[in-house]
């Protein structure tokens, strides 16, 4: 009995993921999934996406939705059913799939505006959108770059251009973790030019 027990396949998840086709949603898809009342993500429109072939595949959503309790299979196709949907998956890492919603990750597949991830219910795209350490490394060089390249000296001027010009990407890194070490390359590059002008 407990090795039946052990042996039953749990095929519930927290988080599931479907494509909604245009040509086949119902017109008020958003709002059948609003009535879940639970934070859901809707991906760009894919619609420059290429078969295997080079054909052009269907336009389609890319969509997850976020349950804060298991739901199974059965409960989430009934859901799938009334949006004229392909069966659901469950989704094993739900930042993987959010980025995957522009492609962020699959530089051999159409890049897709990560503006354009539209989060519902309350799902917060920022938390599952954080620079990974490679890209983080990337953006502080840039962020480098720009201090050198316009003779930045004092910290506010990086924080208010990328307050204005770089919201998406810079902004977030100098609020979260990188304000340490731009302040002090940005103290370091006005102590060293102090020096020059000394001798």
């Amino acid at each position: 009995m407990a090795e039946k027990r052990a042996s039953k396949k749990d095929d519930r998840a927290r988080v599931w993921t479907f494509v909604m086709y245009p040509d086949s949603a119902p017109q008020n898809w958003r709002e059948l999934i609003d009535e879940e009342h639970v934070p859901w993500v809707e991906s760009p429109i894919h619609d420059k996406c290429k078969n295997p072939d080079g054909t052009n595949k269907k336009l389609h959503w890319h969509v997850v939705v976020m349950y804060e309790g298991k739901k199974s299979f059965e409960q989430i196709k009934m859901i799938t059913d009334k949006l004229n949907a392909p069966i659901p998956q469950k989704v094993a890492s739900v930042s993987g799939v959010i980025r995957y919603m522009a492609h962020m990750d699959n530089p051999e597949k159409t890049q897709y505006n990560v503006k354009e991830i539209i989060g519902h219910g309350g799902a917060d795209i920022a938390r599952y959108l954080k620079a990974t350490a490679g890209e983080r490394h990337q953006l502080i060089k840039e962020m480098m770059e720009f201090v050198n390249d316009n003779d930045i000296i004092e910290y506010c001027d990086l924080a208010c251009y990328a307050m204005i010009n770089r919201f998406e990407d810079w902004f977030p890194l100098l609020c979260d973790n990188s304000t340490y070490f731009m302040g002090q390359y940005i103290k370091s590059r006005r102590h060293r030019m102090q020096m020059m002008e000394k001798q």
